[in-house]
């Protein structure tokens, strides 16, 4: 049965591709960033493409390429152009589909609609990134209780990077989240490492 899942972080830099790439992989599913915010030359997109190994994995094209690796509301502005959230449709698939957001739930994308607001008109079930730092449970826990609060869907959330079991035991406890798995932090990301981290979720 295909899904459609919704990749998003508890802030930028968190490993939301990464993620996006080993889910694409073990799912076999497409992938689509809606919105790339500057990087154009080196875009999530084309980072997805060269790491997933499987046949069946479609890369939809982005729906809003941005020139500037800003907030998407401000390089849009940048570039003369507004995000229309409801001109944002999921790419057509037989397959499941992994979308990647940007940043985290409340990240603007224009002078009215968060992220947040994409992922309600999506349908989508959320899946959450979280890292362990200094205030990684704080922001966790509120990136979940967002997404209850607005009667979203989770998934499950997934810790990417350096692992902390204190940290990731009292999120568990306290969110009662699914923790679809944990992927250790990676010293080169490629195909292969790509592959091995799918052992790692379950999902």
């Amino acid at each position: 049965m295909s899904n459609t899942y919704f990749v998003t972080g508890i802030g930028t830099g968190i490993g939301k591709t990464v993620v996006s790439a080993v889910l694409t992989e073990k799912l076999q599913a497409d992938y689509w960033k809606p919105i790339q915010s500057g990087d154009l030359e080196i875009s999530d997109s084309l980072f997805i493409k060269h790491l997933v190994s499987n046949t069946k994995t479609i890369v939809h094209p982005e729906k809003y390429r941005l020139g500037q690796p800003l907030s998407p509301h401000l390089s849009a502005r940048l570039d003369g152009v507004e995000i229309d959230i409801n001109a944002l449709q999921k790419p057509i698939t037989s397959n499941s589909l992994i979308i990647e957001g940007a940043g985290g739930l409340m990240v603007p994308l224009n002078d009215t609609g968060l992220i947040l607001d994409l992922i309600k008109s999506l349908e989508a079930k959320v899946i959450v990134v979280s890292q362990n730092y200094l205030g990684s449970i704080n922001h966790t826990l509120l990136t979940l209780e967002v997404l209850k609060t607005n009667h979203i869907p989770v998934e499950g959330l997934i810790f990417n990077g350096t692992a902390n079991p204190e940290s990731e035991a009292y999120i568990s406890q306290y969110s009662k989240a699914k923790i679809l798995g944990k992927i250790p932090k990676m010293s080169i990301v490629d195909k292969e490492s790509i592959l091995k981290a799918g052992q790692h979720i379950s999902i």
